[in-house]
Order: C-alpha cells, then structure tokens, then sequence
C-alpha cells in the first residue's frame, strides 16, 4: 500500500502533509485554475476529508518507476455517491509535486462543488495560517 493511500485512509493530516512538496500544484476537478503550494493544496485536502464519507480507495495503480501513481475511489458528498481518481507524480525526494483529481458524474461533481465552496472561506484561512506567504487569492476559486 503507498504511503500516501495509508495516510488518507488513517485520516493522518499531518502525514499527508508530509508527504507533499513545497511547490506541489493541486488540481481540482471542480476549480477552473490549479492551486499551487503545499499550505493551500494541504487545506484543501483537509476540507475535502470534512466533505467526503464513505471514502475508500478501490485501486491503486503505480508506474514501473514509481514516480506516477493512480489511486480510484469511492465516496460520497452528501447522499450522492461519487468516484474518482487521484493522479499523484512524486518528485526526487518522494513528494507529491502534481496532484490532479477527477470525479465523475457530474451530479456528484457538481454536489463536491458546491460543498467545497461551502468550505472554501475555512480552507484559506488554514492555509494562510500555515504561509508566509498569504492567503488564496479570490480569484482563485
């Protein structure tokens, strides 16, 4: 099992974040702009952990030289069940420096949407506690 997969599935946030480059791009299946930096892609990843119950990972599917990983999963947003892939690539040292999300169906893309953004005021504010650096611009969203 990645590291990665045992961390989620441990609910481990400070072990997630470990395991995340300072300059990792998030990508988010309902954002139209990804989010670089580990303190906002670090929040996000909290905040989609408040949003999804039932979340389990069905398949894991790694590159020969282990630098690409594929992780399917379950969960569910509210009452509608949704499925999904995280795309992981891991840099030099082992960490995720590009993290791209997609879900499917649109039903339920559009109910994560809408909770994300219900948690999107709290995500910026845990990553501008977390960086020097500042919050999220508006724009971003």
């Amino acid at each position: 099992m990645h590291p990665f997969r045992a961390a989620v599935e441990n609910r481990d946030h400070a072990a997630i974040e470990a395991l995340l480059a300072e300059d990792v791009v998030f990508t988010s299946p309902v954002a139209f702009r990804p989010y670089p930096g580990k303190a906002i892609t670090a929040a996000i990843l909290r905040g989609v952990m408040r949003v999804f119950t039932d979340f389990t990972y069905v398949r894991e599917i790694g590159s020969d030289d282990g630098r690409d990983h594929a992780l399917v999963f379950t969960a569910k947003v509210g009452d509608m069940e949704i499925n999904g892939c995280d795309f992981l690539h891991f840099d030099e040292e082992g960490r995720i420096d590009d993290f791209m999300v997609m879900v499917r169906p649109l039903s339920a893309a559009q109910a994560l949407s809408t909770a994300m953004g219900a948690q999107f005021d709290r995500i910026k504010e845990e990553a501008f506690a977390a960086s020097a650096a500042g919050p999220a611009s508006e724009g971003e969203r």
